[in-house]
């Protein structure tokens, strides 16, 4: 069973722009990534914008960016192969209720599942289960910020758990070991952005969430990819978007990521050194892929995660089992 993982996916803005002047998939993507994407017997990333040509701007005047990305977008998702989005982060509510529920509803019609986000409280916190080349996945989504985005038991939002000061909650563990699945993802959106290595509070709600039976835990928000430890993929980093580049942690240079799992184990992450130029993400180029694959190994040394290099791509071979 191969899954296919990517970070931070921002549809809206200047992206949202060329989704709507050219034909979805030559804009954004080159052909040799959506191959990759197509390897995989699944494909899950972070969703983050609304999807709605409706709503209006979330009220919190703090609040300075805002996403959304109209309902074509939805074709630029199928023709990736995406078989999932979490909508658990701090960009699903920037355009209200309204165009949440509009989220949901263009997702539904193009055949794509979400999690993270829900019509109450409930629903956002519920799991999905695929069938993928006869085995069975469950994922969840959860995100740590903004606590104003919670659904509620009558209220629409997300999926959310405080866990910068607490542990992560009972119901959030209950979720993961209550699955009767092959394979469990936990995709959580955590942390603050532009941080080159996970905080102590993610570190311990990685434990957490592996010990609960998470297969693997693959999270996002930092908007840079961090280390690999055995099961859990701290951050994905970006895989589409307009952003600033920082110049030292590099937001531009990413990884898209696959991983093998056999039985209840992940037995190998491959990540592909990509490119994310504004609005189109394409192969990062050598010299481009020498920088991510330095960082990289420098981000895995801090776990005592060993990185090999074949045949262009960034090789982790897993070892152990899963924690009781």
């Amino acid at each position: 069973m191969r899954i296919a993982l990517a970070g931070d996916t921002m549809l809206g803005r200047t992206v949202a722009e060329r989704i709507v002047a050219h034909t979805p998939a030559a804009a954004l993507f080159d052909d040799d990534v959506v191959a990759l994407t197509r390897e995989a017997d699944l494909f899950l990333l972070n969703l983050e914008c609304a999807v709605s040509d409706r709503g209006r701007r979330w009220p919190d005047p703090d609040k300075s960016f805002f996403f959304r990305a109209p309902p074509a977008a939805t074709e630029v998702l199928r023709h990736l192969g995406v078989g999932c989005v979490t909508l658990a982060n701090n960009h699903a509510l920037d355009y209200g209720a309204e165009a949440l529920r509009d989220t949901f509803a263009h997702l539904e019609a193009a055949g794509i599942a979400w999690v993270g986000a829900g019509v109450d409280q409930a629903a956002a916190r519920a799991p999905v289960v695929l069938d993928r080349a006869g085995v069975r996945v469950g994922i969840l989504g959860v995100t740590d910020h903004p606590a104003d985005f919670a659904a509620g038991p009558h209220r629409p939002g997300v999926a959310y758990a405080d866990l910068w000061h607490r542990p992560p909650p009972r119901w959030l563990l209950d979720t993961i070991a209550g699955l009767d699945t092959e394979i469990v993802v936990a995709s959580p959106h955590w942390g603050p952005n532009m941080v080159a290595a996970p905080l102590a509070h993610v570190r311990r709600a990685a434990a957490a969430f592996r010990s609960a039976g998470a297969t693997l835990v693959a999270g996002h928000s930092a908007h840079v990819f961090h280390g690999v430890q055995d099961g859990i993929l701290f951050d994905l980093g970006d895989f589409i978007d307009d952003y600033a580049i920082h110049p030292q942690l590099r937001n531009d240079l990413g990884l898209l990521w696959l991983v093998t799992v056999d039985g209840h184990q992940p037995v190998r992450v491959e990540a592909v050194p990509l490119a994310l130029d504004h609005c189109h993400t394409r192969l990062a180029e050598p010299e481009e892929a020498a920088w991510i694959t330095r960082r990289f190994r420098t981000a895995c040394a801090a776990f005592g995660t060993e990185v090999t290099e074949r045949a262009g791509r960034l090789v982790v071979e897993c070892a152990g089992s899963r924690p009781d």
